[in-house]
């Protein structure tokens, strides 16, 4: 009996190798960070903040108005188990795995050509900065696969309708929008837009569905604006003050290229590039994305490769354009998505040129060879770097329990939030952008449990200046701590 050939198994046949591919890929990265970076567990700044938010071994840091919950919820199952962070690492690690997946998994049947999902979900896990942040507390990679699933998802719905794309749209829309509001609607303002303009796609069911999912994600931080900040626009106001306001800052693209390769943080951004022949890369990408949407094009498919071109642009946008400072992880949204034109035109190259095929293809894959070695390398060097400099946070709780700190007791000060996380102390500012408690509170507490100030090289408060003054040499050079006069460190 002759078998019998249905959609569904052309459709399985079709994405199976694939499907198999892209869980490979998958593996990869997870790989890469038990090697690289969850052994390197040193806890960073808005890690500790982030941790402290769900974790019940020590008292919630000040949260401010820039933030997003949605990691602390990721992380909570974790934090309630284990204290540990290199388990939470662990933790987070086999997630990002699992985030690659279920982010390209809707593109597979989206691209006719078979290699393009898994070579872009490839080109997206190997870089330094994925595989750096896939296992920190920090929510830029989770928005970033959820971006892309959120497009994949709305094609998918746009095209053929369904339960799952419906689910899938709503969901990642969601995910975003717990994660980091801000970011997500900028990857997420083109798709209203599409379902508007398309004809094809102008219908009802899919306006609402692509605005019910990050309405869904938002609605925490709304509430939380209301209770805690007197409404959104108040709370954007406020945010708009600690990240320095957003404007036309012509360099933020230059910023964005020095920091490519570290600082992780460059704010004020005045170093140079690092490492330049590692950073070609990034010129190529525009020539790929734009031969990505010339092939798409050509084989009129364009929809795919135009929605991840957009909306990878749209995410970016804010940043190299709008912010007077840089971070790697900013741009990962806007990597993640543009990795889907990009590979588009990479797989078609071999293809365009017939006579030249199999030494395209050799150079390509020389060239990718080439481009996942530099980004490991750099992966270590900044697992490596970034975990010398956190170890300051350990050696100034030290420096602390040496003078007597024990919880319950209240840090104030710059690198009080790191440092406190350690000793599992409260931790409030009584003045600047972040401040969380009045200086009267503030001594109020110091009466009633171990209290100190940290200070880099200054003079400590007005209230604080009958304090003794004690060197905190493990936290780097010029820093203190400043005890009350009633305190007598052990």
């Amino acid at each position: 009996m002759a078998s019998v050939v249905t959609p569904r198994s052309r459709l399985t046949g079709l994405a199976g190798r694939p499907a198999s591919w892209l869980i490979g890929v998958a593996v990869l990265l997870v790989a890469i960070q038990f090697a690289v970076v969850v052994r390197r567990a040193g806890v960073g700044w808005d890690e500790a903040l982030y941790i402290s938010q769900v974790s019940p071994r020590f008292p919630a840091a000040f949260f401010s108005a820039p933030r997003a919950r949605g990691i602390t919820y990721l992380i909570a199952p974790a934090v309630w188990v284990t204290g540990s962070l290199t388990l939470l690492r662990a933790y987070l690690a086999v997630l990002s795995g699992a985030a690659i997946i279920v982010a390209y998994w809707p593109w597979l049947a989206l691209t006719s050509r078979r290699v393009v999902v898994p070579l872009a979900a490839l080109l997206f896990a190997t870089l330094w900065v994925t595989g750096f942040y896939g296992a920190e507390v920090i929510p830029n990679f989770w928005v970033a696969v959820a971006g892309v699933a959120m497009a994949g998802w709305f094609l998918r719905f746009a095209r053929s309708g369904g339960r799952t794309a419906l689910i899938g749209l709503i969901v990642s829309g969601a995910v975003a929008a717990l994660m980091r509001p801000g970011d997500a609607f900028w990857i997420w303002l083109p798709l209203p837009v599409a379902a508007v303009v398309v004809r094809q796609w102008r219908r009802p069911s899919l306006i609402v569905a692509v605005l019910a999912g990050p309405a869904l994600g938002a609605a925490q931080w709304i509430i939380e604006a209301f209770l805690r900040y007197g409404g959104p626009l108040e709370r954007l106001k406020r945010s708009s003050a600690i990240q320095g306001g957003l404007g036309w800052h012509p360099r933020a693209i230059l910023y964005e290229l020095h920091a490519l390769n570290g600082p992780l943080l460059c704010r004020p951004c005045g170093v140079g590039v690092q490492h330049p022949a590692f950073v070609l890369w990034w010129a190529a990408v525009p020539l790929l994305v734009a031969g990505g949407l010339l092939v798409a094009v050509h084989a009129r498919r364009p929809a795919p490769a135009v929605v991840a071109t957009v909306c990878g642009l749209a995410a970016a946008a804010p940043y190299v354009l709008m912010l007077g400072y840089a971070a790697p992880r900013f741009l990962l949204p806007a990597y993640a998505l543009l990795a889907l034109p990009a590979a588009g035109c990479l797989a078609a190259l071999p293809a365009l040129f017939p006579k030249f095929r199999w030494p395209l293809a050799a150079l390509i894959c020389a060239a990718l060879v080439a481009q996942v070695g530099t980004q490991q390398f750099q992966l270590l060097k900044a697992a490596r770097d970034n975990a010398a400099q956190r170890q300051i946070y350990t050696r100034g709780a030290q420096g602390l329990k040496r003078l007597g700190m024990r919880a319950p007791c209240l840090l104030s000060g710059p690198r009080a939030v790191p440092v406190a996380f350690y000793l599992d102390c409260q931790t409030g500012q009584t003045g600047g952008i972040l401040e969380s408690m009045t200086p009267a509170r503030f001594n109020q507490i110091a009466h009633e449990k171990p209290t100190g100030i940290l200070v880099h090289g200054t003079r400590p408060p007005a209230y604080a200046t009958s304090w003794t003054r004690h060197p905190l040499s493990g936290l780097g050079r010029h820093w203190s701590v400043y005890l009350p006069p009633w305190y007598r460190p052990s």
